[in-house]
């Protein structure tokens, strides 16, 4: 099978490799769609990941080609979302129920070959079963949506109150989208690119400003989401917080971060509280948060054929990621059909 092979940051290659088998236990997945992740990015051209050479791509779903003995409930043609950490089950983090915090995990695309390719093999219990009719391409956007929806719960907005979203990507347009679904009358959409701008207001976003724009003293928010990971946004982010707001964060910077005197004096004085929030999971495996996303994309509350900008076959990954590190073009989520 056709796999996209990162065997450095930088050096990806289109590759011919054995189709993989599925132990007892897992299922032998065909893939139908593979989004790029943001961490993708970095990944693949400038951190490279935890081995190497790897088939990245975690955001994905397919088609069950194969069940083996020890699998329950799934059967041959079943669309599937896949949840990317595979748990160990043993630590005291997974004991409590807190899997994203697992301290000895495994990861598609970064720590297992992932889905930049035709085949994948997937433990049962990272399976989470599409209702028929389901577009595998929002099946495979369980992942980005879910992490959004983590994020928002670390404190959930009430009927009224006004969210915030720094980094406009498909994780924060979900941000948007999940605010707006919780009763937030008004969302604060903040940028650096007009196009993405431009997709916030599509989202629900009612004001959207460029991060260097100064931004009205009045518009505090409650909750806001910061899905940039850059270190201008950050600062942003914690000064939008109003009086006992709550800033979380989940953008992953690259560069060091820099919080400014003005930024900690604020979060001081007007107590507000910073979350961090990693991945999406929760108890049981891989959680309410993978369930309740699953049932909003299938059902069209939320929203996501517009955030797509790119759909690809595997064969033009490597071009793709050249313009994506050039910065060419305009893209929101890129997704492969293997």
């Amino acid at each position: 099978m056709l796999a996209a092979i990162m065997h450095s940051p930088g050096n990806i290659r289109l590759e011919d490799v054995q189709r993989p088998m599925a132990r007892p236990g897992e299922v032998l997945l065909k893939v139908a769609a593979v989004g790029v992740c943001g961490s993708d990015i970095p990944r693949m051209l400038v951190k490279g990941a935890h081995r190497m050479p790897i088939i990245c791509g975690h955001e994905f779903s397919g088609h069950i080609e194969e069940v083996t003995e020890g699998v329950e409930g799934f059967a041959v043609g079943d669309l599937c979302g896949v949840a990317p950490l595979i748990p160990c089950n043993e630590c005291d983090q997974c004991k409590t129920g807190n899997f994203s915090r697992c301290r000895d995990y495994d990861y598609f695309g970064s720590r297992r070959d992932g889905a930049y390719t035709s085949y994948v093999t997937v433990p049962a219990g990272n399976l989470l079963k599409a209702p028929k009719g389901m577009d595998p391409r929002a099946t495979a956007m369980i992942d980005p949506a879910s992490i959004a929806l983590h994020a928002i719960w670390k404190s959930p907005p009430t009927a009224g109150q006004r969210g915030g979203v720094i980094g406009c990507g498909p994780i924060g347009l979900f941000a948007i989208q999940w605010m707006k679904l919780m009763g937030c009358t008004e969302v604060v959409a903040i940028d650096v690119a007009p196009e993405k701008l431009a997709q916030a207001r599509e989202a629900g976003a009612t004001h959207t400003f460029f991060v260097t724009d100064s931004l009205p003293s009045g518009l505090k928010c409650d909750l806001i989401v910061e899905a940039a990971g850059h270190n201008s946004s950050i600062n942003v982010a914690a000064n939008l917080a109003g009086p006992g707001g709550h800033v979380v964060f989940i953008g992953i910077p690259v560069g060091e971060v820099t919080v400014e005197n003005k930024t900690f004096q604020h979060f001081l004085r007007q107590e507000v509280t910073l979350h961090g929030a990693w991945n999406s999971f929760g108890a049981p495996y891989p959680g309410r948060q993978w369930t309740v996303t699953l049932d909003a994309l299938a059902s069209g509350r939320l929203r996501w054929q517009f955030i797509i900008t790119h759909e690809l076959p595997i064969s033009e990954l490597p071009a793709m990621f050249e313009k994506i590190r050039k910065k060419s073009e305009f893209f929101s989520k890129i997704m492969f059909h293997p």
